[in-house]
């Protein structure tokens, strides 16, 4: 089975495949790598492809250079909020993304570099094997922008990190950085050359055998369908929290270059 992702260049999505190891690296370095509606549906459908193509055994999703991904962008997003919603929360690019990763049933192997900023932290709780260096900085921003969390953060953090850790970082909207992250289980270790060694390892999967590696994965995330609910049951208060007098505030603020104050509302 071939694959559209590399037959077909996709913008701002690099995809490599060598020796059963499919690497997608998202090329937008002039924003941080920010994601936009597109760009999420072209990564959740290489990472579709990859889950039924016979010649993928294990995806790494990583950034070109820098950084790992500065998470919406934002002029994107501003016209996104503007335009009336035609289907279910669930089913707009963010979450689609989010629920292709959720049920990706080979090893899906994150190599985070720089800023891992909103979805680029929440994708994490999805994958499998999480590597970082020293250079990565996360925040999950969502409350700061009137927002709610996203990607089944509120259970899967919670799981990960014990509730006063994700509390912490859920409610406050701090930015972090790799060893706090390696101290709250989001991440397996930090790296000099981060894609390097998540390479190195996702060689070591590619030889071991791709019906026990599914298997196993399928044992661990035995709750996925759960998992996908959550996705979609968090998508629906996200999106309420859109349309929210807060978001408004939130964004007049970034665009006039102002702390927002949201001592107006209760």
């Amino acid at each position: 089975m071939t694959l559209s992702c590399i037959q077909h260049a996709q913008p701002h999505l690099q995809a490599k495949l060598h020796d059963g190891v499919l690497t997608l690296a998202i090329d937008r370095s002039e924003a941080k790598n920010a994601l936009y509606g597109d760009l999420y549906l072209n990564i959740a459908h290489a990472l579709d492809e990859a889950d039924q193509s016979t010649l993928v055994r294990v995806v790494i999703l990583r950034g070109i250079d820098a950084d790992f991904t500065a998470g919406n962008d934002m002029k994107d997003f501003l016209k996104f909020t503007q335009t009336p919603l035609t289907v279910k929360a669930g089913f707009t690019p963010p979450f689609v993304l989010l629920k292709a990763a959720a049920r990706f049933s080979k090893p899906l192997i994150c190599a985070v570099r720089g800023v891992a900023i909103g979805i680029g932290v929440t994708i994490l709780l999805h994958a499998d094997l999480v590597y970082t260096d020293n250079s990565a900085l996360f925040q999950i921003p969502f409350v700061s922008l009137g927002l709610s969390p996203e990607g089944a953060s509120s259970k899967l953090l919670v799981q990960q990190a014990g509730y006063h850790k994700a509390a912490e970082y859920l409610l406050t909207a701090k930015k972090f950085n790799s060893q706090t992250a390696l101290e709250m289980n989001l991440i397996n270790g930090i790296y000099d050359n981060v894609y390097e060694h998540a390479h190195q390892q996702a060689q070591h999967l590619a030889a071991l055998p791709l019906a026990s590696l599914k298997q196993t994965k399928a044992l661990m995330k035995h709750n996925l369908k759960e998992i996908i609910e959550c996705i979609d049951h968090e998508a629906e208060i996200f999106m309420k929290r859109v349309a929210a007098p807060e978001m408004a505030e939130a964004v007049a603020a970034f665009i006039q270059k102002r702390q927002p104050d949201f001592s107006q509302f209760n």
